[in-house]
């Protein structure tokens, strides 16, 4: 008994040091794997780039893994509870090493000759996710034990659960339960009922196996067994345990849902930001908040939508867009199936027509519902023939469309839903702060993910009309007043940078005569702009460009330019717009006004270019301040400013324009909306608005932008081939409408904003038929405003009077001047 006692002693201590010396020599292995105390305490978490409006409303999120991290105390209760009797039941009590677990899974080795996985506590789950790969080697479990030992020893339970609830994958792009929260159901971790946290409790194990959108049945077994452990293991009493197992399946897929759609927005930031983060952008967690409205972006989108549906319902409608008379008779299942396949675009949503009347069509709509269009909802569809012709007026429905059709319908405030059909005419909308440049909204097109063409920043196009203003503008810097009496009349020019002799002509080929230069602006006469810019010379007119942003190599230098020949974006326009709002300074349009890191540290504040009215002058170089002649290059004066964040240094923007010729154009195109091409707007009912429409060559390009003294907006339409939009379309029918709805928005609950009147103008009487200064008593003189360089001479009544009236007289054209000064 002795002598087996001692070989069985020595037996077992050779065994026990053969397991020292191997446990030593796996260690020895694998101890370049195992964290310091640093790396385990900084760990960092891989989180995607969030970007905001201004009032903090998410508009978009880039990166490959979707994670919102939370801390320990926002870990709902019951999620622990459901977490720990699905993976980890000792978790409290283990040194983050499971003996019996590991004896189970070594167990089913020896039995079945395979690694079969389990066995690991939560510990080690989060020693695997955070510093390991995920293949099934002796080597990696070895590394996974030795790490969550150690996790054990420097971290909390509390702080090892909180990595865990962050880290792990969960399916559908989603790390960490706050993320799954949101991609499952669309809520926020601490909205989810029981059902549901059981639910994603399961997901851990085997995402894709117990996902419950794509495989229910086993998502349904799995929750009912985690549900079963918690009452088993007393966390929840036998009511609430009923309640939940009785629960449907809510689980739908939500993705991460933007509560403001404005994605051509979130790629131009996305862009920005890409050229100086790189890769990491998409994990470092960067919040960016953006100077975008969240109403405005709101109203810009249901602008265009609706601009777009206008044009093209009033050119025909092009038929359905599939014949599916198989899904007639089919389940409502399949029927809804069917119609997955066709994506929703902005309003328009897909619909199968399921039963036609003489004048009516009972659909299906992609929700199971059934609606019937009545004859209002489909009378519109006369059939497309091309962009200026329509076939005859539809008498019954089965001339429209048939059963078996899907179609496309939209939602109208009297019909409920409205046959319809997705356009494929583009328009564009941006909207900036005259004063800084901040972009209040950005539309880039009517869809996004249809087409990411973003037709604010990327498009060319010609402005037409829409870029008179700023010739007029170098007109009254050079001497020209807004009486100054140009001949509208047939005229050749022979332009030595023009291939061929060029005859200029007005729109419907209409000529007025001598005209003055306020009537030519608000008629849009072509001859009179073309006439100016030849007297004015193109050179020192390109030169003068400058101050609103637009660089001579980019515009032609011929006198095509003065009918807007130019290949501009809509951003630019509104850039140079911005001067004529804001008093006659330059700004620079922006869109990012602050970065935020993952803790909420700033890691950029916008300090843009700002109009200075209130603010207090810091620096200034007297060299360095702008002349009426000279360009914004080099120019810097620095001013304190109050801001929502407090005070703020900030460069002022230069001077580029005389106050009193930024007020005369001003006033010019106030009667573009009082008489001119843009008398739709006065449906807005304000006296402080100007504008100005543009219309290419054979209604190509569609244009209208407008302002007051601190917004400025500018909307392009037109078809992305360059097609014509067809007859009877101008920027004042199709660019207009948008301009106003958004507008309407904007502008609400604001007071007018005009801009302010130099007190060294002058309001005189003048003849509209001269430009002259009216004489005594002459009953058809108007009231024009003029620098005091260009006022007009005093004339002697030499000849009777003309008494005619003039329909478009501007004698209402100061109305927020309370006297107006008369010189005879």
């Amino acid at each position: 008994m002795l002598k087996t006692f001692k070989v069985l002693f020595i037996l077992g201590l050779l065994g026990v040091l053969s397991a020292v010396g191997i446990t030593y020599g796996i260690y020895q292995s694998v101890k370049d794997n195992i964290p310091t105390v640093e790396q385990l305490r900084e760990t960092e978490l891989q989180v995607p780039l969030r970007i905001y409006t201004s009032d903090k409303l998410l508009i978009g999120e880039f990166g490959e893994k979707r994670r919102t991290p939370i801390s320990y105390d926002e870990i709902p209760h019951l999620l622990e509870e459901a977490v720990l009797s699905a993976e980890d039941t000792n978790f409290y009590k283990h040194p983050g090493v499971d003996i019996f677990g590991l004896g189970r899974a070594v167990f089913q080795l020896i039995t079945t000759g395979e690694k079969q996985g389990g066995g690991s506590t939560i510990t080690m789950q989060v020693a695997r996710n955070y510093f390991l790969s995920f293949e099934q080697t002796f080597t990696r479990k070895f590394t996974e034990i030795f790490i969550a030992l150690k996790m054990e020893q420097e971290l909390s339970k509390q702080e090892i659960l909180e990595l865990y609830m962050n880290k792990i994958y969960l399916g559908k792009r989603a790390y960490g339960f706050q993320a799954a929260a949101q991609v499952y159901y669309g809520k926020q971790l601490d909205e989810l009922n029981l059902a549901q946290l059981a639910m994603i409790a399961g997901l851990p194990k085997a995402p894709s196996r117990y996902n419950p959108i794509a495989n229910p049945s086993r998502a349904l077994i799995r929750r009912n067994w985690i549900l079963q452990r918690m009452l088993a293991l007393g966390k929840i009493d036998k009511d609430s345990y009923q309640e939940a197992v009785e629960s449907s399946i809510t689980a739908l897929n939500h993705g991460v849902t933007p509560v403001v759609e404005a994605n051509y927005v979130a790629e131009m930031v996305r862009s920005e930001l890409y050229e100086t983060f790189g890769n990491d952008l998409y994990e470092a967690g960067l919040s960016v908040y953006t100077t975008i409205s969240s109403e405005k972006q709101v109203a810009a989108n249901k602008a265009i939508e609706n601009g777009l549906a206008a044009y093209d319902e009033r050119h025909g409608y092009r038929g359905s867009v599939d014949t599916k008379t198989e899904l007639i008779d089919a389940t409502q299942e399949e029927q809804i199936s069917a119609l997955s396949d066709y994506p929703s675009v902005g309003q328009w949503i897909p619909a199968l027509t399921l039963k036609l009347e003489d004048q009516s069509a009972l659909i299906r709509l992609p929700s199971g519902e059934r609606h019937t269009l009545t004859w209002e909802a489909l009378s519109w569809a006369r059939p497309y023939i091309d962009h200026s012709k329509r076939g005859n007026k539809p008498k019954k429905a089965n001339e429209i469309i048939v059963e078996g059709d899907i179609i496309y319908v939209k939602p109208d405030p009297k019909l409920t839903w409205k046959l319809s059909q997705i356009p494929k005419v583009q328009s564009a909308l941006v909207s900036l702060d005259s004063k800084n440049g901040a972009i209040h909204a950005l539309v880039g097109g009517l869809n996004f993910f249809q087409n990411k063409f973003n037709r604010v920043t990327q498009s060319k196009r010609q402005p037409g009309s829409s870029f008179k203003p700023f010739i007029y503008t170098s007109a009254l810097s050079q001497g020209y007043s807004a009486a100054s009496i140009i001949n509208d009349a047939p005229v050749v020019f022979n332009d030595p940078n023009l291939a061929t002799a060029w005859r200029p002509t007005n729109d419907g080929g209409k000529f007025y005569g001598p005209t003055r230069l306020r009537q030519a602006l608000y008629r849009s006469q072509n001859i009179v702009s073309v006439r100016i810019l030849n007297e004015m010379g193109v050179r020192p007119t390109l030169e003068f460009l400058k101050r609103f942003g637009f660089s001579p190599e980019e515009l032609p230098n011929n006198l095509s330019l003065s009918l807007g020949s130019a290949n501009i974006s809509p951003l630019q326009i509104a850039k140079g717009y911005a001067v004529l709002s804001n008093g006659g300074h330059q700004v620079e349009p922006y869109l990012i006004d602050r970065v935020e890191g993952k803790e909420g540290e700033e890691l950029y504040q916008a300090a843009p270019i700002t109009v200075c009215n209130t603010c207090s002058l810091i620096e200034q170089n007297i060299d360095d301040i702008l002349t009426s002649t000279q360009t914004t290059e080099n120019s810097r004066q620095i001013g304190l400013f109050d801001t929502p964040n407090g005070p703020q240094e900030r460069q002022i923007a230069p001077l580029v324009l005389s106050p009193d010729v930024n007020y005369i154009i001003y006033d010019m195109m106030r009667d573009v909306i009082r008489y001119g091409t843009g008398r739709r707007a006065k449906v807005l009912k304000r006296d402080d608005i100007a504008g100005k429409t543009g219309t290419t060559n054979d209604g190509r390009d569609a244009w209208f932008s407008g302002f007051n003294g601190d917004i400025v907006t500018t909307v392009w339409s037109g078809f992305d081939n360059s097609s014509e939009l067809g007859h009877g379309e101008w920027g004042g029918s199709v660019s207009l409408p948008t301009w106003i709805d958004y507008m309407r928005v904007a502008l609400a609950d604001t007071a007018p904003s005009y801009i302010e009147k130099p007190s060294s103008l002058i309001t005189v009487r003048i003849d509209p038929d001269t430009g002259e200064r009216a004489l005594p008593g002459q009953k058809n003189a108007i009231f024009e405003v003029f620098r005091r360089a260009n006022l007009p001479p005093v004339r002697l009544a030499t000849s009777p009077v003309n008494t005619n009236t003039e329909e478009s007289s501007h004698n209402a054209n100061n109305s927020q001047d309370t006297a107006l000064e008369e010189l005879f």
